[in-house]
Parts: structure tokens; sequence; C-alpha cells
């Protein structure tokens, strides 16, 4: 039976002695959900954000308002701001964000349904931002969404 990704990712967090705190909004808790089903997942992860509506981007994470409304709250500059928030919040060294189009509908932005950032911060290192686009009916992208989450930390972590 192959190791699931999330249970990949708890272990080599815990080799390295890191911690990790999310940030999400469209999956609304899932990519924590997948991480503390692995047991012993609380010696790594550090929480998560649920910042669903702009209101609580900007208070919880600390994202400014006026960017959201220049780029969005779907989009790099969201995502890589989300991030960043969770990693100043919560002082780990890993925060992972996830803010995307679920659907049914658009948000008027002309962003098809389906359309997902993903914002990795590092204590130290630049913001990394990888834009994903899926198929399917609201929950099907939320799911995808947040499996995707672990896969973009892990590629960066192994």
């Amino acid at each position: 039976m192959t190791e699931s990704p999330a249970k990949t990712l708890i272990e080599t967090l815990s080799a390295k002695n890191l911690r990790l705190a999310a940030a999400e909004s469209c999956t609304a808790g899932l990519v924590a959900d997948l991480i503390a089903q692995v047991p012993g997942a609380s010696r790594v992860f550090w929480g998560s954000f649920v910042t669903y509506s702009v209101e609580a981007k900007v208070k919880l994470l600390g994202v400014d308002a006026e960017a959201i409304r220049r780029h969005g709250a779907v989009s790099r500059e969201t995502a890589g701001a989300m991030a960043s928030g969770a990693l100043a919040k919560s002082g780990v060294p890993i925060a992972v964000s996830v803010t995307g189009l679920a659907g049914p509908d658009g948000d008027g932005s002309g962003q098809p349904v389906g359309t997902v950032w993903i914002g990795i911060a590092r204590r130290g290192s630049p913001v990394e931002t990888v834009v994903r686009h899926y198929d399917g009916d609201r929950n099907a992208i939320r799911n995808a969404a947040a499996a995707d989450v672990i896969v973009e930390l892990l590629k960066r972590m192994i």
C-alpha cells in the first residue's frame, strides 16, 4: 500500500524538525483535515486559519484590504499575502495558503470557476505561488485543491 502524501508530509516535517501552519479560504479547513488524519500530526502541525471571507483574511492574517480590491481574493498576490500572514501570526517556519473559486458561480473577476492559487512561505525565503485549474463540481474542486496543497508542500520539502 502506498503511503498517503499527508503522511509523507508529516514524516518529512518531523524528520526536519519543522512545524507548519495553513491559511485556507476555498478549502475551508480541508487541508487541516487531511493533515490531522495522520497520527502524530500534532507534533508538526500548528493549525489552520480558515479565512473564507475577505474580512477574515484582513483581520486574522493581516492581508491588505486594498491589495485584495486591486488584485482580487483569488490571485497570486492574495495567496502570497495569506501564506506570509500565517507565517507571521503562527511563528512557525513554514506556512501554506489556498484561495480559489470553487463555484458554482464566479466572483465577477473573469477567472473561471476552478481557479485556485496556492502560496508557500518559509522564513528567510521569498513566497512561492502556484496556480491550478480544476474541473468538477464545488466539492471536487475543493478536495482536489486541498490534496494539491499537500503535494506542493512535499515538492518543496523533499
